[in-house]
């Protein structure tokens, strides 16, 4: 009996030489082109943010990478700060960048720290929570 494995989309039983499956055309991936969904254990695309099978949300390298740096901070209260308290560095404290926030503070009465508050509050808020902790955290 010829060896078969199961077609990763429809779970139908194919050639394990089989590159594409006969019954529903999607492309069967290499070994080395998968990983395993971290709930249901389902065999899924290395690429895959989410699980076919059970609809996990899967982490990619990136921010498994990342996460495992150690920073808790968030994304979404580092612009909120940024924004409504900018002008006096509260961000910037919140973020860890101390000699910074007392620079804000110092200078908090020329206007300049408020205004660049806001912008560095808009640009928090519409980048990833890969690309702040990447910009934030990973020299540290």
């Amino acid at each position: 009996m010829p060896e078969t494995k199961k077609c990763i989309e429809c779970g139908e039983e194919i050639s394990v030489n089989a590159e594409i499956c006969p019954k529903c055309g999607v492309r069967q991936m290499q070994e080395n082109e998968t990983k395993f969904c971290k709930d249901c254990g389902a065999k899924i695309a290395k690429k895959a943010e989410i699980c076919p099978k059970c609809g996990c949300r899967q982490m990619n390298v990136v921010s498994s990478t990342l996460s495992s740096m150690g920073s808790d901070k968030n994304r979404v209260t580092a612009g909120v700060l940024a924004l409504l308290l900018g002008g006096l560095g509260v961000h910037k404290f919140y973020l860890g960048q101390i000699g910074k926030g007392i620079v804000c503070i110092l200078f908090c009465w020329t206007v300049i720290p408020e205004i660049l508050g806001l912008i560095e509050g808009i640009r928090i808020l519409c980048m990833s929570d890969e690309e702040f902790q990447r910009k934030y955290f990973s020299n540290k």
